[in-house]
């Protein structure tokens, strides 16, 4: 089989990787680079694509003319800005930055939530696109008014590569203004937060090639003059999906797991109802313009700024530790709600996680959780629980049933986590790929080429060359 690159950046890193769906190999990995000012959080976008650059140059040093195409993947809802010349006007936000406080609620008062989401079918959370783009419009209305072209962030990252700009299909879907019955952008809700629908541009879907490495781009890179960059199912969670290894059948969910938890299944239609509007479910786009109807759960955010935390206060322990103190202590593991608000922001404009872990305790008057064992525990048991009950809800709204749970993404090395949510879904759990979403970005550049005749056949590869491990 030929190569592909996977540019996979997710909220704390990015990766290059190069392969098929045989073999694949991370040839880079750096941080994506989250930045304060004042009271602002930021992306580092330009630090980023230096990053990028250099994890590129390093795999077409190593392969060379076996690789004839790149796709990007990063997370959803982050968004650009770029003036009449195409220039990128200000740094982009951060979905986690303090100004989208609040947001959810004033974009009621313009639109109602019922028209909202019978409008784009996404759950309501205030880093939606929409919200952001609130937010901008009301801070900086003068640098709404100077742009010309928007851009979420894997379009930003193929224009400036290619020199084009489009809006892939899976992460246009996460901004909460698209509009999955008429299949376009929502102009109700583009002009309900302030901008003029006209700057937002074509949507194409994943697999469709956006164009050849710009001149001296691929010179900077060492790359051949034919290489393209391809637009795969952009949006991260969309990429890990549709590399499940699941070659028929619909009675499976998904869970990618990572600094989110996604927990689906794949539809050919958005579920748009008054159960999916209760249990505030989410219609996002996926592989071949399906559907991933999906709950965005907090993930192990939580535990990752707990262990943020715990470094910076003298008490380092790596990830199997962590995991180990976990399980012993699991007896003594309190049950939190992971969606709180109060777990969203980062530590470095809140306090730390596991003192907010041990505040959400008190004053929900449950036992609180003291050492860094018993607080792992809470976390990993209260997520598990999550993930059962939005499986039943999931049943619920989609009348499907649900056989088994198949575990992606990064999350699922985490053998304590799947064990527990085994036995608290009651259904056979599989965790694996753990590289599911750089392998789905490769699946898809593949049939795009033509290198792989379909899904099917593709996911019945990776079933057969990646390692999937079986929950009971």
């Amino acid at each position: 089989m030929k190569k592909y690159i996977a540019v996979d950046l997710g909220a704390s890193n990015g990766r290059v990787i190069v392969g098929n769906l045989e073999k694949i190999e991370v040839v880079a990995r750096f941080p994506s680079r989250p930045v304060r000012i004042k009271d602002t959080i930021y992306w580092d976008f330009l630090g980023l694509l230096a990053d990028i650059r250099e994890g590129l140059k390093t795999a077409f040093k190593k392969y060379g003319d076996e690789i004839i195409s790149i796709g990007f993947d990063t997370w959803g809802v982050d968004y650009a800005l770029l003036d009449e010349n195409g220039e990128l006007i200000g740094n982009p936000y951060h979905y986690r930055d303090s100004r989208n406080d609040g947001m959810v609620e004033e974009l009621f008062k313009i639109v109602s939530k019922e028209d909202v989401y019978n409008e784009t079918g996404i759950q309501f959370m205030q880093i939606n696109t929409v919200c952001q783009l609130l937010a901008h419009s009301r801070t900086s209305p003068d640098v709404v008014n100077s742009a010309a072209h928007f851009l979420m962030v894997p379009d930003l990252l193929n224009y400036w590569l290619t020199g084009i700009m489009k809006n892939e299909f899976s992460e246009v879907t996460t901004s909460q203004l698209y509009n999955p019955v008429d299949e376009c952008w929502s102009e109700k809700l583009i002009k309900a937060a302030g901008f003029d629908p006209e700057i937002f541009g074509d949507i194409v879907l994943p697999g469709t090639v956006v164009g050849k490495l710009l001149p001296v781009e691929a010179k900077k890179l060492g790359a051949g003059s034919d290489v393209v960059v391809t637009a795969v199912a952009c949006h991260d969670t969309a990429s890990a999906i549709a590399a499940v290894p699941v070659t028929k059948g619909d009675s499976h969910a998904y869970l990618s797991s990572g600094t989110w938890s996604l927990l689906g299944i794949e539809s050919d239609e958005p579920i748009i109802s008054e159960l999916s509007y209760k249990h505030n479910f989410t219609n996002e786009g996926g592989r071949e313009g399906k559907i991933t109807y999906l709950k965005n759960i907090m993930g192990l955010w939580i535990i990752q700024e707990c262990k943020a935390f715990w470094d910076k206060n003298g008490e380092e322990h790596d990830w199997p530790a962590i995991v180990q103190m976990a399980e012993e202590a699991g007896a003594h593991a309190a049950r939190i709600d992971v969606d709180d608000s109060l777990f969203l922001k980062s530590n470095l404009v809140s306090s730390g996680m596991p003192l907010r872990i041990q505040e959400y305790c008190r004053e929900h008057g449950t036992a609180v959780p003291e050492t860094i064992g018993e607080i792992a525990a809470s976390v990993f048991r209260s997520l598990a629980e999550k993930y059962a009950v939005t499986v039943k809800r999931l049943e619920e709204s989609s009348l499907r049933k649900i056989e088994t749970l198949y575990i992606i993404g990064g999350g699922c090395q985490n053998d304590l986590l799947n064990r527990w949510t085994a036995e608290a879904v009651k259904i056979p759990v599989y965790a694996g790929p753990v590289e599911a979403t750089a392998i789905g970005n490769i699946l898809v550049q593949a049939i795009s080429a033509g290198d792989v005749a379909s899904y099917e056949e593709g996911r019945g590869m990776i079933a057969e060359n990646f390692e999937v491990k079986e929950y009971k």
